[in-house]
């Protein structure tokens, strides 16, 4: 069945396979970004079925906007995919207070931003699915990714709350959670690479930059199928609440959840008997 979708971040990588997937798949879609004539382009140009507007996920004007002119233009908002993100990459003492803020601002309170304008839409339908792009990186932390790690594992705990609040009105969530795809966010634009600024740091920040350098475009995961494999998630009747996408990521979160579980059984000694005795005042 056909759906109105809004997909941000749709000018580059991931966003414009989603955006051209779901076209190709029938379905309406409202493709975003912070150039829209160059999504457009991107996209093909001009199709009945495509609206494209003007969206920076940090400005919640723009993010009220784009809900009501895809309203506007096809009547409803079925699906919203939370694509848009960056990657500020780098150890902790080496990224400025305002880098780890904008990091935040786009990943986390990005998706906030756009989500709070589109449910008041669903909420009014009584139908809705919000999908947002977490990354492995929200589930395990990693070396020279702790700005990227903070507002991705911000995003787990914010989307796996906001089922509870939507669930009475017919509105679905599911968090995504890929592994390595052989999207654009290792490019310079998409990522922001650190200046060595700490002597104790500088070595091993060159060398991490060229690996992660390296990883690029040698990425195990077609963003294409993980495109077609979302709109998949958006047509189920009971859509995944969490979707692990790629077979290294899925190994990830079994393992994680392998130490989650050692860390409890570890903490079992010291952390059960922690209760206030009443008897004993």
């Amino acid at each position: 069945m056909s759906k109105v979708i809004l997909v941000t971040g749709a000018g580059r990588g991931l966003g414009t396979d989603i955006a051209r997937e779901a076209l190709a798949a029938g379905h309406q879609v409202v493709a975003t970004g912070r150039r829209p004539g160059e999504v457009e382009t991107t996209l093909g140009g001009p199709q009945d079925n495509l609206l494209v507007t003007k969206l920076d996920v940090t400005s919640i004007e723009e993010a009220e906007a784009a809900a009501q002119a895809a309203v506007d233009r096809f009547g409803r908002i079925d699906v919203l995919i939370n694509n848009a993100g960056n990657f500020f990459a780098g150890y902790f003492e080496e990224i400025p207070p305002a880098q780890m803020r904008q990091q935040v601002e786009t990943n986390l309170f990005g998706p906030m931003n756009v989500t709070r304008a589109i449910l008041p839409v669903m909420r009014k339908q009584r139908a809705g699915h919000v999908i947002t792009l977490s990354s492995l990186a929200g589930i395990i932390g990693q070396e020279f990714c702790v700005a990227y790690a903070a507002s991705k594992f911000g995003i787990e705990g914010w989307m796996e709350s906001l089922r509870y609040d939507v669930e009475p009105y017919n509105i679905h969530t599911t968090v995504v959670e890929p592994g390595f795809f052989r999207t654009e966010l290792l490019v310079d634009g998409s990522t922001i690479w650190p200046e060595p600024t700490i002597d104790d740091y500088a070595e091993r920040t060159t060398v991490t930059v060229a690996a992660w350098k390296s990883i690029n475009g040698q990425q195990p995961g077609d963003p294409a199928k993980l495109a077609r494999a979302l709109l998949a998630v958006a047509d189920q009747d009971k859509p995944l609440q969490r979707f692990v996408a790629g077979a290294d990521a899925i190994e990830g979160v079994k393992a994680k959840a392998q130490e989650l579980l050692a860390q409890a059984e570890a903490s079992r000694e010291l952390g059960s008997d922690l209760a206030y005795d009443d008897t004993n005042p």
